[in-house]
């Protein structure tokens, strides 16, 4: 029997991405010390990207569960080395019950699933972000309700977030504004595949009209820190202000996935005002991440 991978927003369904959310919620609202469904389980988190929210919640959600998470950089192992990906799936797969990648390529993290025996989880590529979803959408719902026909504007750079985003309005149905400069909208394949859910203006403003989530992210991403400069020349008319944030419904609320430059990407005004849940938005990555690895891992 094949393992259950979680590489994209995609495979899972609206139903199960709705189950997710509300066990996440179940999960925030109560925990109960003496549930431990992964004891004895063991997670395997392969990092070749720098992190916080998603090294420490996988880590303390394991824990919570009464299972192990197991620290691996490429520095650490033979990946790093040269063993073909296929190898260390393999491997790697025959000694733990979940591998956790965050990496680069995001064929890195297919390649891995292809050959791994266990459930292989998405922890971030540069195309896609899906664990970061589940816990922006869990915030959504929390303090929204269910998102479906309501609308999303992506405000910035079409990054992975963005692309993950746009699987999101696919999977929940809802609608999703874009605005992007030239030269850095999402990849065309994966924004056509939502088809009319999203919709792409020229400038930020426009996008936000009428939105009921604002969303932004950085405006160089890990491993562009040499594009900084141009990307900031690029940008310039994308920052999520107090006007962006007034062209949005009233109760619009404002999400980032963090880390943030305030004043950059967005204000601080708005990043620390009354309408950004961006720390409801971080704490969610734990509690959403064990309703996957739950899911994952124990269903029958």
């Amino acid at each position: 029997m094949q393992p259950r991978h979680f590489i994209s927003l995609l495979d899972i369904s609206g139903s199960e991405f709705r189950s997710l959310i509300n066990r996440a919620t179940e999960l925030k609202q109560y925990r109960d010390p003496d549930y431990q469904p992964l004891k004895g389980r063991v997670l395997g988190m392969i990092f070749e990207k720098s992190s916080t929210r998603t090294r420490i919640s996988f880590e303390a959600g394991m824990a919570h569960f009464g299972g192990n998470a197991i620290f691996l950089s490429s520095r650490d192992t033979q990946l790093g080395r040269g063993e073909p990906l296929e190898d260390s799936a393999k491997v790697i797969s025959s000694m733990v019950d979940c591998i956790m990648l965050r990496t680069f390529k995001h064929e890195t993290v297919e390649t891995f699933a292809q050959h791994s025996s266990v459930p292989v989880i998405n922890g971030l590529t540069d195309e896609q972000h899906p664990c970061q979803l589940l816990a922006d959408m869990q915030t959504f719902f929390e303090v929204r309700g269910d998102i479906q026909g309501k609308t999303a504007a992506w405000i910035g750079d079409g990054n992975n977030m963005c692309h993950s985003y746009i699987q999101a309005a696919t999977v929940l149905d809802f609608k999703l504004n874009i605005a992007a400069p030239n030269g850095y909208q999402p990849d065309k394949n994966i924004a056509s595949a939502a088809g009319e859910r999203v919709r792409f203006f020229d400038n930020a403003k426009a996008a936000a009209k009428h939105a009921d989530l604002i969303v932004t992210d950085v405006w160089a991403s890990m491993g562009q820190e040499g594009e900084q400069k141009l990307r900031c020349a690029a940008f310039k008319d994308y920052q999520v202000n107090a006007e962006i944030m007034a062209s949005a419904h009233a109760d619009a609320i404002f999400m980032h996935c963090l880390p943030a430059h305030r004043d950059e990407e967005v204000s601080a005004g708005v990043i620390d005002g009354p309408q950004s849940v961006v720390f409801a938005e971080a704490e969610n990555r734990l509690h959403s991440q064990k309703a996957l690895l739950e899911f994952l891992l124990c269903a029958k």
